[in-house]
């Protein structure tokens, strides 16, 4: 059996969890790095990230500076004298220097199959894309954005079910296994790092509230993944006569009539509200009503007066001059 590596971990929020338990259940981990609290809810009151609120119970030293450069912060995390360091959406990008510091390197997990989805939302941006696969790579990192050697994968199908929450959570757990593998090669010194081939690097930008609005013009397919990959936020949404409403879930209608894009065109059997498109019909079966909470469509359509065959999408407003 291998000896246990000497680890600091890195990572902010509830994706990295599953992973830091990993870690301090099978390594040594001496020191936690998370992201500083932030002020949460009604009361505004400061909250530290789910690594640190976890650190903090397991009796981990744990540290959560606004940012990880100078010399002192150099200073302290070579103090630990770390095997590598592990990093998991830290939220922080890690200079050169504090890089080359522990002795086998700083690994991270990322939430795609790399080089496919580089950057902050490859989970959304793999879903809003279509993709049929996606994953977790194990990768040595290095001076750039998730630029580093590759040193293991783990696929994953993208089901017609799957929003961006469900991916997230099956992703998480298997960061966590992913890492475990790559942590256990280098320390048996096994690792067999792989160059990303630059030529199928894609980026996977941000997500923005700007993007959540709706165009129904645009055809089922594309419609129905935008839904899923902005679930539950920001929440894809569309401008109704009912007032703007997000769409948390939604399939392709198979099956059904043809319809204007905006139509309502009722239920299926499933009681998936019907919704026309620019190429095909949307089967919406979770709703949210500015300021309700969410519910089923047919419990939506219950307190609603929309009638088959209604335009149920506001007119847009052109304004002159």
């Amino acid at each position: 059996m291998s000896r246990k590596a000497r680890l600091v971990f890195m990572g902010s929020p509830e994706f990295a969890l599953p992973s830091l338990q990993a870690m301090a259940t099978h390594h040594d981990v001496c020191a936690v790095f998370t992201q500083p609290p932030r002020r949460r809810g009604r009361g505004m009151k400061l909250e530290p990230t789910p690594i640190g609120a976890y650190a903090e119970q397991q009796g981990i030293t744990c540290f959560s500076p606004q940012r990880l450069t100078g010399p002192d912060h150099a200073e302290l995390l070579a103090s630990y004298q770390a095997d590598m360091f592990i990093v998991v959406a830290y939220g922080q990008l890690l200079s050169p220097q504090i890089l080359s510091i522990p002795r086998l390197g700083c690994v991270n997990g990322h939430a795609s199959l790399l080089p496919r989805w580089r950057g902050a939302a490859p989970i959304q941006r793999a879903i809003q894309a279509g993709d049929k696969m996606t994953g977790i790579t194990a990768m040595m990192m290095a001076k750039g954005l998730d630029t580093g050697p590759m040193l293991n994968k783990t696929e994953i199908e993208i089901t017609p079910q799957m929003t961006a929450s469900i991916l997230h959570d099956r992703l998480a757990e298997m960061t966590a296994t992913t890492l475990l593998d790559a942590a256990a090669s280098l320390m048996a010194g096994t690792a067999t790092p792989e160059a990303q081939d630059e030529a199928q690097a894609c980026y996977a930008a941000k997500i923005s509230k700007e993007e959540a609005e709706l165009s129904l013009a645009d055809d089922a397919h594309s419609l129905s993944c935008h839904i899923r990959a902005f679930s539950p936020f920001p929440g894809a949404f569309i401008q109704t006569i009912s007032g703007r409403l997000k769409l948390l879930h939604a399939d392709i209608a198979e099956h059904a009539s043809n319809a204007d894009k905006g139509q309502f065109m009722g239920c299926d059997s499933k009681g998936r509200m019907l919704i026309g498109c620019g190429d095909g019909v949307l089967a919406i079966s979770h709703v949210q009503l500015a300021g309700k909470k969410q519910m089923q469509a047919t419990e939506f359509l219950n307190g609603q007066n929309w009638q088959a065959g209604q335009q149920i999408i506001l007119p847009t407003v052109q304004i002159e001059g």
